[in-house]
């Protein structure tokens, strides 16, 4: 790689840290760009995981800070993540063309349905609702995370959007709240995902680092922006975010 396109990595990881942490999907900006600069599909997915955790443990930290955190609930749901995770990474390893950019597409459409969706029933739940049904929500929520490492062990873009809306809709925490777990919740995933990644050579370290620096700003700018502008602007963040990266997979 030439000297240019490392800063243009760093460049575009600046800007994808700042969508990952207030929504998601900003690998669909840094996948892209790192195959256009002539990295294989599936080295281009593994050296992203690299920015993934810098960014997330820059972002964990900023909230931490901020006085938001809990540790406890982001272990407990990220444990959960971990064994898919590495399930994940092993298929995104082997995995070639673009079938991928349609299943997310259709992944994206289904969540952005999903968290539009807020009936009066459901405010009034979030509010106050029974201590056995909280029981469950947790139980679910818990269980969904599995799937969901799988999901962002094997292809990472768009992985925020699902925990979003599990943590939103299925747990019913606020997005501020939301995105403080989200953050450590990939960060963990994201580690056990690499180790598989460097395993199999699918790794290049210098562009890595290159896009981790632009990331690690963005996911500290993000963090600060989800605190310091609240829920609603997280939610509508969400949704552009959301359609247009549909409308691009699709079109």
């Amino acid at each position: 790689m030439e000297l240019w396109q490392y800063f243009l990595l760093t460049g575009v990881g600046l800007v994808a840290g700042i969508i990952n942490v207030i929504a998601g999907g900003g690998s669909l900006l840094t996948l892209p760009v790192m195959i256009l600069t002539g990295l294989p599909a599936p080295v281009a997915n593994g050296t992203n995981r690299v920015a993934i955790l810098a960014q997330n443990i820059t972002a964990v930290s900023a909230f931490r800070k901020k006085g938001f955190s809990d540790f406890r609930r982001s272990i407990t749901l990220a444990l959960c993540t971990v064994p898919g995770g590495l399930a994940g990474a092993w298929c995104g390893a082997m995995v070639r063309g673009e079938l991928f950019n349609r299943i997310l597409a259709g992944v994206m459409i289904g969540v952005v349905i999903l968290m539009a969706t807020k009936s009066r029933k459901v405010a009034e739940k979030r509010e106050a609702g029974p201590v056995a049904d909280q029981k469950r929500r947790l139980v679910i929520g818990h269980i969904c995370m599995f799937f969901i490492g799988f999901y962002g062990g094997f292809i990472q873009a768009g992985v925020g959007f699902l925990i979003m809306a599990t943590l939103n809709k299925v747990m019913r925490l606020d997005l501020v709240e939301v995105n403080m777990h989200k953050v450590f919740i990939v960060g963990a995933f994201t580690l056990a995902a690499l180790f598989v990644f460097v395993g199999t050579g699918n790794v290049l370290w210098l562009p890595g680092i290159a896009l981790a620096i632009g990331n690690s700003a963005g996911g500290w700018i993000g963090s600060h922006l989800t605190i310091s502008k609240g829920e609603v602007f997280v939610r509508r963040f969400l949704y552009i975010a959301l359609i247009v990266m549909a409308v691009k997979l699709l079109f």
